[in-house]
């Protein structure tokens, strides 16, 4: 064994990660974690609407994760970006991060680097006005919901939305979002 697993649980602490689940997510898992997310935050006397934001934003998150997924299904090496997946949920202070990542082909960084750097750029009022655009438009073959789950993310987000990109190969990059509530 590399690290005992008293490391790991340190490590988690100091990352202030409340529940990490990493691998292959099926609805069920997604569904269980959404749960017990929401249970501790009950039971941490927080808001009705600080509870459905990170929820939200949870389900969403992980949502994206398995449609890119779908949509990658007939990829060679699915299963290594299938099991690529990873999500934390964790506090610090009072605010509460979402945070996942996972590996995406490298020709699909540049579109989108592209749509989170519009999203990021807006404020609150103009993440509306494009979700309403988004709503009103057709999703064309191959895309999933045309980014609202990302623009919704960023409405839900006390802060701007935070993300990176890491190129691991020739073939894949590893990205992660990062919301705060």
């Amino acid at each position: 064994m590399n690290k005992r697993l008293i490391e790991i649980q340190k490590m988690l602490g100091d990352s202030h990660i409340l529940i990490s689940f990493s691998g292959r997510f099926s609805q069920g898992i997604i569904q269980e974690l959404g749960e017990a997310i929401k249970e501790h935050m009950k039971n941490e006397d927080n808001p009705k609407n600080k509870i459905y934001n990170v929820f939200s934003i949870f389900i969403e998150q992980t949502q994206n994760i398995n449609n890119y997924f779908a949509i990658k299904k007939n990829d060679i090496i699915n299963e290594e970006i299938t099991s690529s997946a990873i999500v934390c949920i964790g506090k610090s202070k009072e605010d509460y991060f979402i945070w996942s990542g996972n590996l995406v082909n490298n020709s699909d960084v540049h579109p989108l680097n592209e749509q989170l750097n519009l999203i990021r750029s807006l404020n609150k009022d103009e993440l509306k006005k494009l979700y309403k655009e988004q709503l009103k438009k057709d999703i064309q073959p191959g895309q999933n919901g045309a980014g609202m789950g990302l623009i919704d993310i960023a409405r839900k987000s006390s802060l701007p939305i935070e993300y990176s990109f890491e190129e691991r190969d020739k073939s894949f990059t590893f990205y992660e979002l990062k919301a705060i509530v």
